[in-house]
């Protein structure tokens, strides 16, 4: 009977899995078609669509465009996430739980309706499409999650640390950067790469906003208008390898939180 629980267990693991990744393998092995076609059956391997791809200018500059959003967006949203934690966690405010709501509410709501709300706020306040306006959309969408992840972190101990340099002569600026920004090393980066995980493959906002810029999920949805695309394959696996990179350099950030 056990055998026959653990041989069903790892069938059940088998299927779970394979369904989450079924579709990226898939894309992968088909961005190494060698014909102009991405179907059945497989012909390569060949990075054929890869050269396509670096060739274009419109993807690759929208790769970059793509970097620059997430890399500037993240940095702003976790400086204004940690900024916002600290101040809630080292200083009573009048009606603190709200406003820890509120600055948290964003994760509840669509991507869609964040970035119809922003469309219709910039229109009135004359600010066009470009790259800095999906930046800030994408620093609305991930300044919650910054903030609920450095919020987390900040404990009792810091507090301490925090007083004695105080009490050794250090002005307040140099508390924070010196002492409580370190402490906090693991949690901020963590929020930054989960921030990048996020803004770098981010659709809605950035379609919404964007007018002649666009970023790379963008990009890959005008090649998909016209129908298959070998290049999609190509750029969608690049999409997910970078992807990949930043999801594991939050889980070692994590890793580093954890005591010996």
């Amino acid at each position: 009977m056990r055998a026959l629980v653990r041989i069903v267990s790892w069938l059940y693991a088998i299927a779970i899995y394979g369904f989450i990744f079924l579709p990226v393998v898939v894309l992968v092995l088909f961005s190494l078609q060698a014909t102009s076609f991405p179907i059945p059956p497989f012909t390569g391997p060949s990075l054929r669509w890869y050269d396509a791809v670096l060739a274009d200018t419109r993807l690759t500059s929208a790769l970059v465009n793509s970097l620059l959003v997430a890399a500037c967006s993240s940095a702003a949203a976790v400086t204004l996430g940690f900024l916002s934690a600290w101040g809630f966690a080292r200083f009573a405010l009048p009606g603190s739980a709200l406003l820890r709501g509120l600055i948290t509410l964003p994760l509840t709501v669509s991507y869609l309706i964040i970035g119809m709300g922003l469309l219709v706020l910039f229109n009135w306040a004359g600010i066009p499409k470009s790259l800095l306006a999906a930046g800030v959309g994408h620093v609305v969408i991930n300044l919650p999650l910054c903030f609920a992840i450095i919020y987390s972190q900040m404990g009792d101990h810091q507090i301490n640390i925090e007083r004695a340099a105080r009490d050794l002569g250090a002005p307040e600026w140099k508390v924070l950067l010196l002492i409580t920004v370190p402490v906090m090393a693991p949690a901020i980066f963590a929020g930054f790469f989960l921030s990048m995980t996020f803004s770098w493959d981010e659709f809605v906002i950035s379609f919404l906003l964007t007018r002649f810029d666009t970023t790379l999920p963008v990009e890959i949805w005008n090649l998909l208008r016209s129908g298959l695309n070998p290049k999609t394959n190509a750029v969608g696996s690049l999409v997910f390898a970078v992807s990949i990179v930043l999801v594991v350099f939050f889980e070692l950030m994590l890793l580093r939180r954890k005591p010996a």
